[in-house]
């Protein structure tokens, strides 16, 4: 299992949405639970995005995303990740919350998404599912 204090979270919140309640419960409760957490705010562009994740050497990027435009939103950020030489779920571990209908939650997974998590996804679901795939990230496998 992965020190949590070595596992660098970054929690972002693409587009215009200014929802953010369910991102900073989720930023609090990660850092609570050990792992060093990096909140961006609101209204971030994909390419903040993508630049916080190079400049912060992030492990774990969660995506937040409240507007209906995660079809839009989190395909650029997949494909300028991509453009970076960072591959998702190798590099870094992509996870992605907020209203997403369940048949687009299984498109975004098809396309490099490593798990959506629904409004009331337990917490203790969420850690688990990182402390599960971090340690498959090369970073960490390497480290071993």
């Amino acid at each position: 299992m992965v020190e949590r204090s070595k596992v660098r979270v970054l929690i972002a919140k693409p587009g215009l949405d200014g929802h953010d309640r369910g991102a900073k419960v989720i930023a609090r409760a990660l850092r609570d639970a050990g792992f060093e957490v990096i909140y961006t705010g609101i209204r971030q562009t994909p390419e903040q995005i993508v630049e916080s994740v190079v400049q912060e050497d992030i492990d774990v990027l969660g995506l937040s995303i409240l507007s209906g435009a995660h079809m839009v939103l989190i395909p650029k950020i997949l494909k300028l990740l991509e453009e970076k030489g960072i591959i998702p779920n190798e590099d870094v571990l992509l996870l992605a919350g907020g209203i997403i209908p369940p048949d687009d939650a299984q498109e975004l997974e098809k396309m490099g998404v490593g798990r959506v998590f629904g409004p009331g996804s337990p917490i203790e679901e969420i850690i688990r599912f990182i402390e599960e795939n971090v340690p498959k990230l090369k970073k960490f496998r390497s480290e071993s």
